[in-house]
């Protein structure tokens, strides 16, 4: 449904707020291995993340990612319209153009139902939260954790 992009967009932020916690700043190297993402790849998605003030950045000793006190509450929907825009969230499941009520695909009412409630997800869940349930041992980050 998401972009690969956006895909570890949203797993660097979540563990950029989790070693921010522990009052670190990880630089890409870190973050691309933690995220299981190419470096190159990485760098490119935190540069855009960055550049739309979704994350902050700091170079030299003590540098690294990390989040201000303006970006305490980083929704999903932030992430994701910030690195694939709204068309997730209107996009023909078999991917027709003119996919509509009006015109509907043969999986249309149902993948509707399932397309909402993603929007209504993305838009309740924070960086901060997905990050809160990792803290708690509630959920994995990555593959190499996995929860006994």
């Amino acid at each position: 449904m998401l972009a690969k992009s956006t895909e570890y967009a949203i797993r660097a932020l979540v563990f950029v707020q989790l070693r921010n916690w522990e009052g670190k700043r990880p630089g890409v190297i870190e973050i691309a291995k933690e995220i299981e993402a190419p470096s190159a790849f990485s760098a490119k998605i935190l540069q855009m993340l960055t550049r739309h003030r979704l994350l902050d950045s700091a170079k030299g000793r003590g540098g690294g990612f990390f989040f201000n006190g303006e970006q305490k509450e980083l929704t999903l929907y932030q992430v994701i319209h910030v690195m694939e825009g709204d068309a997730c969230f209107h996009r023909c499941v078999f991917g027709l153009k003119s996919c509509n009520n009006d015109n509907p695909c043969p999986l249309h009412e149902q993948y509707k139902e399932v397309r909402d409630k993603f929007f209504e997800i993305v838009q309740e869940e924070t960086i901060q939260s997905l990050s809160e349930k990792i803290r708690k041992g509630e959920a994995v980050l990555n593959r190499s954790i996995e929860k006994e």
